[in-house]
């Protein structure tokens, strides 16, 4: 059965440069009260090869790692309804205001989509939003960190992902 719930507050300053969006915490992560708090998620594994915030630090400082290498983290849904922890099962989605954060973060350069089903949401209930500021950012799904993504390796992810570290300023992504 679907039950509604609601996602977390960005993770931002004004210096931002980059904006990964998921589609909504998974239910582990709710629970966690984290981004991507499920131990199976390879998020933060790969933050870590890419920025150094990888899981043998506390949560905390692992977000602020991120802000410090100007990224933000956010997700498209703001609320919906949803079983478990199946996008695919995500219904009435009501989007985060994504629009007034880019016009915050006067320095975003780029948008990076976590899973199909974060870039399908976004492309429907933001990009239309974005006005004239949407046409300078660049937009880019890149594969999903989540356990559901199994049939593709760590490694695979970790390529594809590098690319956020050229938009934030960092040189090559470690």
């Amino acid at each position: 059965m679907a039950r509604k719930i609601e996602g977390f507050p960005a993770v931002y300053d004004d210096r931002a440069r980059v904006l990964i969006l998921g589609s909504m915490p998974s239910v582990t992560s709710l629970d966690r009260t984290q981004y991507y708090g499920h131990p199976q998620n390879h998020f933060w594994p790969i933050m870590g090869r890419i920025f150094g915030a990888g899981l043998e630090l506390e949560y905390e400082q692992r977000l602020r790692i991120l802000v410090r290498h100007r990224v933000a983290l956010w997700d498209v849904a703001h609320r919906c309804h949803r079983e478990q922890s199946a996008d695919a099962t995500m219904r009435g989605v009501e989007p985060n205001a994504i629009p007034a954060l880019v016009e915050k973060c006067r320095q975003l350069r780029a948008i990076f989509l976590n899973g199909r089903k974060a870039e399908d949401l976004f492309r429907r209930l933001v990009l239309p939003d974005l006005g004239e500021r949407g046409p300078a950012l660049v937009v880019r799904y890149l594969p999903s960190t989540s356990p559901a993504n199994a049939g593709m390796k760590l490694s695979d992810k970790l390529r594809a992902w590098r690319i956020v570290s050229k938009y934030t300023g960092d040189r090559d992504g470690g």
